[in-house]
């Protein structure tokens, strides 16, 4: 392997091939030049390994038994759960067909090899893909948005609580924080996936740059999970916008596999009416109002309305 790309861990590379000799030919390979490898035996299996193994480089055989290769790049390409910097290559044993070779790469395959492959073509360009998956990993681990949504990601609201905070502080204002999910998806009995839960996201931060003041933000905490921090707002001022926001989210329904959905919230949050005076921190009261959607959604929470964390040592709330 490049020494340059020498990690903590191997690279793991899973292969997907139902040819026994094939998928041992490249195991072979790849072993003694520093890759862990990861067999699958069917398209099936391969994109419930990508899912839950996140390796570093697929490479799928273009025949299986089930699936063919370019279907199962299309799959984890339309999957929101797997990474996006993953490259995915596709091995075929017959000849290069030119249409087949447009389909690999629309649906994703950052290469289409014919076989028998070059080994130290293959190592090089492995070397060259991991570096770049590598890179684009530590960006977005670094990053202060989510991904999917453009919102901001938990590590983006703790900064950006804590600079609101500091003006709080100076100011002697308000300061509330308001956790809250999304429910009526798609009914009780269901969980979204990730592409809903996306839409459901970008649906809500829609109708929240028409309905939030410019000072509020708004970030993502979970699949339909969210927080909003909320400067210079009490008690009763996150409680309207908890109802503000439920308000303009039953006149625009959002719609999911073609029906439908009128959205709801269950809410929990913290607010101080001093900051300076406060005994938390903003990043605390985040999570306490995190904590508080967690006892709402759990039953807890036997009113309509939002659940208010304390913000000191006084027991829960609940706001009617």
């Amino acid at each position: 392997m490049d020494p340059s790309i020498q990690p903590s861990r191997p690279p793991l590379v899973l292969i997907a091939n139902d040819q026994e000799w094939a998928a041992r030919s490249l195991e072979s390979l790849l072993g003694p030049n520093g890759y862990a490898v990861l067999r699958a035996y069917t398209g099936r299996q391969a994109i419930d390994y990508a899912r839950s193994a996140h390796p570093d480089v697929v490479i799928l055989d273009a025949r299986m038994s089930d699936l063919d290769g370019v279907d199962v790049c299309r799959v984890l390409r339309e999957d929101l759960t797997f990474s996006a910097y993953t490259p995915i290559l596709i091995t075929t044993a017959g000849t290069l067909d030119r249409a087949q070779t447009l389909d690999a790469y629309e649906a994703g395959a950052w290469e289409f090899f014919s076989e028998p492959l070059d080994g130290e073509v293959l190592l090089q360009k492995l070397a060259t893909y991991v570096r770049a998956k590598r890179a684009a990993d530590r960006v977005h681990d670094e990053s202060l948005l989510d991904q999917l949504t453009g919102l901001y990601n938990m590590r983006g609201l703790a900064r950006r609580a804590r600079e609101i905070a500091a003006e709080a502080l100076r100011q002697h204002n308000p300061l509330a924080c308001v956790a809250f999910a999304m429910e009526g998806v798609l009914g009780d009995e269901e969980q979204p996936s990730p592409y809903e839960a996306t839409q459901v996201a970008t649906h809500l931060s829609a109708v929240f740059r028409r309905t939030g003041r410019t000072s509020d933000v708004m970030g993502r905490l979970g699949q339909t999970e969210f927080a909003i921090i909320a400067p210079s707002t009490e008690g009763r001022g996150a409680v309207r916008l908890v109802e503000r926001l439920q308000a303009t989210l039953e006149t625009a329904p959002v719609t999911l596999n073609g029906v439908e959905r009128t959205l709801k919230i269950r809410a929990g949050y913290c607010a101080v009416p001093d900051y300076a005076e406060a005994a938390v921190d903003a990043v605390e009261m985040l999570l306490r109002a995190a904590a508080a959607l967690k006892h709402h959604r759990a039953g807890g929470g036997t009113a309509p309305g939002p659940i208010a964390a304390p913000a000191d040592t006084s027991p829960v709330r609940f706001v009617r």
